[in-house]
């Protein structure tokens, strides 16, 4: 957590500033108060944010770009509200297009009122978030997932929204080796996994009640179990939750004979995962110009 403290980096988001509050933030990085002495950096790459900066109020057209910006953040993470339309919605909360301020989209951590908000204002707010952002990450530490206890249920259909939003956050990295956001789990919708949950089973590994990993599969009548979409969100990586799962996700089809898989052929994580668990490659195919697909197979025993 020492190395947060002396680097934090934020991404900021203008939801629908009148540009006052934007302003502030980038005369935050300006020679007069020089953040960037603190460690402070501006990212672009949500996967790369610790701390989330948010301007102007949430309206139908953004409130999906909020989210997403939110979901793609590792653990731990802090969002930070500037300015009164952030906070509440401010003068435009009334307008029939306008949710209101951040949280209704996304959780608050900090709330920095102001029309324009101040940049002493805007960096005494990020300090607060570091403070959350110690107290998340030390409670993480102690909690059961440091111990490696994970809970592995049967998902449910109230489930598949955060499911669907981990499945995107963890295979952006997927995306990032190939050079390829094509891949079908970050272009699957809300009602084609809908589709896929009336004919597979889904498990997730619940840590501290967040979903941190899931896993499908389905057999296919003919003595094969295909197991599909293993996705652990990338702080809990490291810790053999991948490997949990599809073990548990095999017990569920005691009677098959044999187990497939599939994976990108750049994946070298993901074969690791599956050689160690007993699996051997037996066919390989095409996917595009990016992307083979690895197939492995695995007997029952």
């Amino acid at each position: 957590m020492s190395g947060l403290q002396k680097s934090p980096w934020v991404i900021h988001y203008d939801a629908s500033s009148c540009n006052g509050c934007d302003i502030e933030v980038l005369a935050c990085l300006t020679p007069g108060f020089d953040v960037e002495r603190f460690g402070i950096v501006n990212t672009g790459n949500p996967k790369h944010a610790d701390i989330f900066l948010i301007t102007g109020s949430v309206n139908e057209q953004n409130r999906a770009v909020v989210r997403n910006i939110y979901d793609q953040m590792p653990e731990p993470k802090a969002v930070v509200a500037l300015g009164i339309c952030a906070t509440s919605g401010g003068i435009f909360r009334e307008c029939y297009n306008v949710s209101g301020g951040i949280d209704t989209v996304i959780p608050v951590d900090v709330y920095v009122p102001g029309c324009a908000v101040r940049p002493e204002a805007i960096i005494d707010g990020v300090v607060q978030a570091l403070g959350i952002l110690e107290a998340r990450r030390a409670a993480m530490e102690a909690s059961d997932f440091a111990a490696g206890v994970m809970t592995i249920e049967r998902a449910t259909a109230a489930d598949l929204p955060e499911l669907l939003a981990l499945q995107k956050v963890a295979y952006q990295s997927e995306a990032e080796i190939y050079g390829d956001a094509s891949l079908p789990a970050l272009r699957q919708s809300l009602a084609q996994m809908t589709e896929d949950f009336g004919r597979m089973i889904f498990l997730k590994g619940v840590v501290n009640g967040k979903i941190a990993a899931s896993v499908r599969g389905f057999d296919d009548g003919q003595g094969t179990a295909n197991i599909l979409r293993l996705s652990v969100l990338p702080y809990f990586r490291g810790h053999g939750l991948g490997r949990r799962l599809v073990t548990a996700i095999e017990a569920e089809f005691s009677k098959v004979k044999r187990f497939e898989i599939f994976t990108g052929h750049r994946s070298a994580a993901n074969i690791h995962i599956y050689e160690k668990l007993g699996y051997k490659r037996f066919k390989a195919e095409p996917f595009n110009a990016n992307v083979e697909w690895v197939y492995m197979e695995k007997k029952s025993s």
